[in-house]
């Protein structure tokens, strides 16, 4: 039973930023999302309520362009964090929502020792 109903589906870019904000905060070593410009150089990590604000989203001919804005735990390898978060956003985008990834950017904002 695979009936295939016509039309087109749009996912905004909002969405798709709570889905990978919620991706992101699985991986391990990562402490939480923060702002894509730290004010004074000072990262600090968003509520659960604004993840949204440490995702940006761009649609490009290619597909979905995704920036991250990270804080990540002290001792942690920053490197396979980062490529840990690529894998979780890309396999997230890829299955869920099923829109074509053109790119997916960790900036890492801080280090911080997790409570």
């Amino acid at each position: 039973m695979n009936d295939t109903i016509p039309g087109n589906l749009h996912v905004a870019n909002d969405v798709l930023a709570d889905m990978v904000g919620n991706a992101a905060l699985e991986c391990y070593g990562v402490v939480g999302m923060a702002a894509p410009s730290a004010a004074d150089g000072i990262a600090k990590i968003l509520p659960a309520s604004r993840l949204r604000r440490g995702v940006v989203v761009t649609t490009t001919d290619a597909g979905v362009h995704v920036a991250l804005y990270v804080v990540i735990e002290y001792g942690t390898n920053i490197n396979t964090v980062s490529q840990n978060l690529v894998d979780q956003v890309t396999f997230v985008l890829k299955e869920y929502a099923r829109v074509p990834l053109d790119g997916v950017e960790v900036h890492v904002q801080g280090v911080k020792v997790r409570k």
